[in-house]
């Protein structure tokens, strides 16, 4: 008996360092492992962010040196409808005491500066940043001057114009509550190449920053097609700097692309991606369109990369069901979109996302509370 428990003593502590040594070796952090659907927890009142006269969307949720919590949002008149954002989105500020709310607006944060200037009609889609002391917000600008039929509808002509003028642009500053020092010219624009995947439109910025130092920027794009508004497929993008505000370099091809033979031709695979990077890896949440990356389980999906341009689902790929809880018994009639994540100390703590309401007779921001 005494052998076979010195044995187990050795046996045991020998197993676990080889262990240790595979995971060692497999680059696997955490967030490989984990699974934010069973962190989902109901959605109070307190946690939705709602305006009785505008839209609210793709809310993007940062801590402050105050020790406050400012959520960037972009709003638009309720009255307009849900595809009003174009030509009528601007990007606004709120701010809270707790990372889940409730959030109280504070201002508008880019007001409209004319059809002249690449973003003066419309800015959408922000995503901030805080990096070696200054504030970093890419989004998405457009401009335009054709009207726009309201309520806006997609079968509209004009409202294609303001679509395919899509930008992507960064603004900086040092106090969130402060004013931003916006550009002239956009941070990432389409390609010259007629033939490139971004010829016509780019948008949806995603940034982090690598283990490295090197900024990653992941972005919609949209290839020219001769004859059609909506022109070609709409893929997603990576573009790399070695500074926040560039130049960025590009990669040529596609990423978040499923390898099934049968998904090579569909419209949209993959949506509003949000980025973080985490021990030598980079992780996106996206919207997963067509369910190519849960096997049509959940709404979002995570996936990982060593290098921003070759991604696949982790182990456990599903974020959010299609429909969610609140806390008074009820579910939404909508899925969740632009994903956002508040990080406590490397630690997920509140997952924040777009969601329409009344089969999206107007939309909010919501807070998800994650378990521990």
């Amino acid at each position: 008996m005494r052998i076979i428990i010195l044995l187990l003593f050795v046996i045991i502590p020998e197993r676990l360092i080889c262990q240790g040594k595979i995971q060692n070796k497999d680059n696997s952090t955490e967030f490989d492992h984990i699974d934010f659907s069973q962190k989902i927890l109901p959605i109070a009142s307190d946690n939705i962010f709602s305006d009785s006269t505008f839209n609210i969307w793709c809310g993007s949720v940062i801590k402050g040196k105050n020790g406050k919590y400012y959520m960037f949002y972009s709003r638009w008149p309720r009255v307009y409808g849900h595809y009003a954002w174009i030509p009528n989105s601007e990007i606004a500020l709120a701010k809270a005491d707790k990372p889940d709310g409730p959030y109280k607006h504070v201002k508008v944060v880019f007001e409209r500066r004319g059809s002249q200037y690449w973003d003066g009609i419309c800015t959408h889609n922000p995503a901030v940043l805080a990096y070696q002391g200054k504030y970093y917000l890419y989004y998405m600008g457009t401009t335009g001057n054709s009207v726009v039929n309201m309520p806006a509808s997609m079968q509209d002509n004009n409202w294609w114009e303001y679509r395919n003028n899509q930008r992507i642009g960064v603004a900086v500053t040092t106090n969130l509550e402060g004013d931003w020092q916006r550009f002239d010219k956009p941070v990432l624009d389409v390609s010259r190449d007629s033939t490139a995947y971004d010829a016509l439109m780019v948008s949806n910025p995603a940034i982090t920053v690598d283990n490295k130092g090197k900024v990653v920027l992941v972005y919609k794009q949209v290839a020219k097609k001769t004859g059609a508004l909506r022109g070609g497929k709409v893929r997603f993008g990576v573009a790399f700097s070695k500074s926040m505000l560039g130049p960025f370099i590009k990669h040529p091809e596609p990423i978040f692309q499923a390898k099934q033979k049968d998904n090579e031709n569909v419209w949209m695979m993959a949506e509003d991606p949000f980025l973080w990077s985490s021990k030598g890896k980079i992780y996106a949440i996206v919207t997963d369109v067509i369910g190519a990356f849960t096997n049509k389980k959940a709404a979002l999906a995570l996936l990982n990369s060593k290098d921003g341009v070759n991604w696949e689902p982790t182990i456990n790929p599903q974020v959010v069901p299609y429909s969610i809880n609140f806390s008074n018994g009820s579910k939404s009639d909508d899925k969740l979109e632009r994903p956002w994540i508040y990080f406590d100390n490397g630690k997920p703590k509140v997952l924040f996302g777009a969601l329409g309401i009344n089969k999206r007779s107007y939309s909010v921001n919501v807070a998800i509370k994650l378990k521990e």
